[in-house]
């Protein structure tokens, strides 16, 4: 079964560091570009950050940048994002998606995903 499984969410107080996880089961991780996107209370959901297949590419939202960063262990099949200092403002739900681009490739866009996992609640608060 295709399967794309997130954890690691929680209440943390502002300024806190969180870890989320992206597991994957059911296809070729190393095949598939790997997207976060974030739905912030009475907001549209948002691409937050998102890895190329090869890895080699990473990118963030303006309002992550310098705060988070993406990784992959495709043996593990894992993706995952590390948030440090995070503010109010980075609470939602979490999702993460994998859109298929074929090994080793460059790309790095959050649209045309294919697998979409069913998200994990992040609540920065004091």
């Amino acid at each position: 079964q295709l399967q794309l499984v997130e954890s690691g969410g929680a209440m943390v107080q502002p300024g806190g560091s969180l870890r989320l996880s992206c597991a994957a089961s059911g296809f070729t991780l190393p095949a598939y570009l790997i997207g976060w996107f974030r739905r912030a209370p009475g907001k549209e959901r948002e691409g937050v950050s998102c890895i190329s297949s090869s890895g080699e590419i990473t990118d963030y939202a303006d309002s992550v940048k310098g705060r988070f960063t993406i990784s992959r262990d495709n043996a593990e099949g894992t993706v995952y994002l590390q948030m440090n200092n995070l503010t109010p403002e980075d609470t939602g739900v979490y999702y993460c998606a994998a859109r298929w681009t074929g090994r080793g490739s460059l790309t790095c866009i959050y649209s045309g995903m294919n697998y979409w996992g069913k998200g994990t609640l992040v609540t920065v608060s004091s």
